[in-house]
């Protein structure tokens, strides 16, 4: 399974997660229901994700809140509450991948499941969360780094 696959089924199960609360008592019976679905085991990078994005939604929440100068969380709509979470947990918590990749990614996934205005409201808050941090290493084109 590829990093984006990896991303693109844990944004899902987010999703998924959000939408069915009432219904999920416990993040196993996520990966229960969707393991019967699907008759075939989540793989545990996604499961990686998915957990460390449940056990830190407040937190990323309050990221969302902030560098949202457009729209309180309340109006953020469910699959860009899921999608910048999953990018937002990625930023925080996997350094080793590149800041472009990470919002390139959550674009990719906003382009294919949200609305087109949707893209440029996470690529905003994404950027302006991302420039408020210290300079993060950034791979360039060419295959050196410009953060020596």
């Amino acid at each position: 399974m590829t990093k984006h696959e990896t991303r693109e089924y844990a944004f899902l199960l987010l999703y998924e997660a959000m939408v069915r609360a009432e219904e999920l008592t416990t993040i196993e019976d996520l990966y229960a229901s969707t393991e019967e679905m699907l008759e075939l085991p989540v793989p545990e990078k996604v499961k990686q994700y998915v957990s460390g994005v449940m056990s830190q939604t407040e937190e990323l929440d309050n990221i969302i809140s902030e560098y949202s100068k457009q729209r309180s969380l309340n109006r953020v709509p469910a699959v860009n509450r899921s999608i910048l979470r999953l990018a937002l947990y990625e930023l925080k918590n996997l350094p080793q991948t590149p800041v472009n990749v990470v919002i390139s990614e959550a674009v990719h996934l906003s382009q294919a499941y949200a609305y087109a205005e949707d893209t440029a409201f996470i690529n905003g808050v994404l950027g302006a969360y991302a420039r408020s941090k210290p300079a993060a290493k950034e791979d360039t084109a060419d295959g050196t780094n410009s953060g020596d």
